[in-house]
């Protein structure tokens, strides 16, 4: 499996997921991948689930966060970790950003 140690800042490599939820996988190795997370006020990332482990810092913005049924209300420097196969998805309250690391690695986010 290939790894990316290292990333400095750039404006490139932003995927959009949905409107107004773009997403940049910054590093990765054997067993985490590290993403950022650009999220629009007034968006809503739908409720999913996937089998990876996901623990997310915010950093910027403000967002409410569904996780298995519960809402929590998340402002800058609140986290969380989601166990794998656990629904969650989140409402957007103002411009945000996100970082997210996942377990196992996210074969799909890797470039």
């Amino acid at each position: 499996m290939k790894t990316k140690t290292i990333a400095n800042p750039s404006p490139d490599g932003y995927v959009t997921v949905l409107d107004g939820i773009q997403r940049k996988t910054l590093v990765y190795g054997t067993h985490t991948l590290m993403t950022e997370f650009r999220l629009q006020k007034g968006k809503i990332l739908p409720i999913h689930k996937h089998p990876h482990e996901q623990t997310g810092y915010l950093v910027k913005g403000h967002i409410i966060l569904i996780m298995d049924g519960q809402t929590y209300d998340m402002k800058p420097g609140g986290s969380w970790s989601i166990p794998g196969n656990i629904e969650h998805g989140a409402e957007v309250l103002e411009d945000s950003i996100a970082i997210e690391v996942f377990s196992p690695v996210r074969e799909d986010y890797v470039p």
